[in-house]
């Protein structure tokens, strides 16, 4: 059984399929292909040195409209991309194009992959942590189907916390004002932003700062690489 709110974000990713596949699709099309290869690659090989792409499985949870699932099968990943939603899985196909055939797309949701134990050598995500409904139980589901020393790879950022943060809301709409001044596509006034802000008040993470929470004990049998804040991550257009 899913809960409401589940069911509310999955609405919401249903109906913004279309417009963030576009997102995807310009990402693919310019700089950010490579640029997140490499350093999900560099990571992955840190872990795994002696091992060609072609041995190790990925588990790409919610993959959305397919941006990771499409570079890693292209470098030779061996790729399984999940989504609770149809039409981002519709989405990340057609995008997937020629490589379609080499991903294994599956409706399921993120949160709770139903795989058996120690499927995968890598389990990543992006854009994904902020709106979990059970953080801790999520990362222990996503460690369940990891193998023993495995990586986590997990790219994500504070997109709301604003909404609890007097500072950090001045911040917010001082970086709109900047997007605007500089003629920028500002990725967040493209959303229906009551819609996402009130999800995000409905989840822990927003309100805590760089969602850092008492996880370490799940993690003492892989690489955990959680919340990378880097220049990968977004820009003051932001992503969510």
């Amino acid at each position: 059984m899913t809960s409401a709110l589940f069911e509310v974000n999955k609405k919401y990713w249903t109906d913004r399929a279309p417009s963030y596949s576009q997102v995807n699709q310009e990402e693919l099309a310019g700089c950010q292909r490579s640029n997140w290869l490499r350093e999900i690659s560099r990571q992955i090989q840190m872990v795994y040195p002696n091992r060609a792409p072609q041995e190790i499985t990925v588990l790409d949870a919610g993959t959305g409209p397919g941006f990771f699932a499409v570079i890693l099968a292209e470098a030779g990943y061996k790729v399984t991309a999940i989504d609770a939603a149809p039409a981002m899985l519709a989405e990340a196909k057609r995008n997937a194009g020629p490589w379609q055939e080499a991903i294994d797309f599956r409706l399921m949701d993120a949160q709770k992959p139903t795989f058996t134990a120690e499927s995968f050598d890598v389990v990543l995500s992006r854009n994904l942590t902020w709106v979990l409904e059970d953080p801790e139980q999520t990362y222990g589901n996503w460690r369940h189907v990891l193998k023993p020393g495995g990586l986590l790879l997990n790219f994500d950022a504070n997109w709301y916390n604003y909404l609890y943060d007097a500072d950090l809301k001045q911040q917010y709409e001082q970086d709109r004002r900047n997007v605007q001044q500089n003629d920028l596509e500002d990725h967040y006034l493209s959303t229906d932003i009551d819609a996402m802000e009130a999800i995000a008040l409905q989840v822990p993470l927003t309100g805590i700062h760089n969602g850092r929470i008492g996880i370490s004990a799940l993690w003492k049998s892989c690489v955990c690489v959680p919340l990378l804040l880097t220049f990968l991550s977004g820009s003051a257009s932001g992503r969510r």
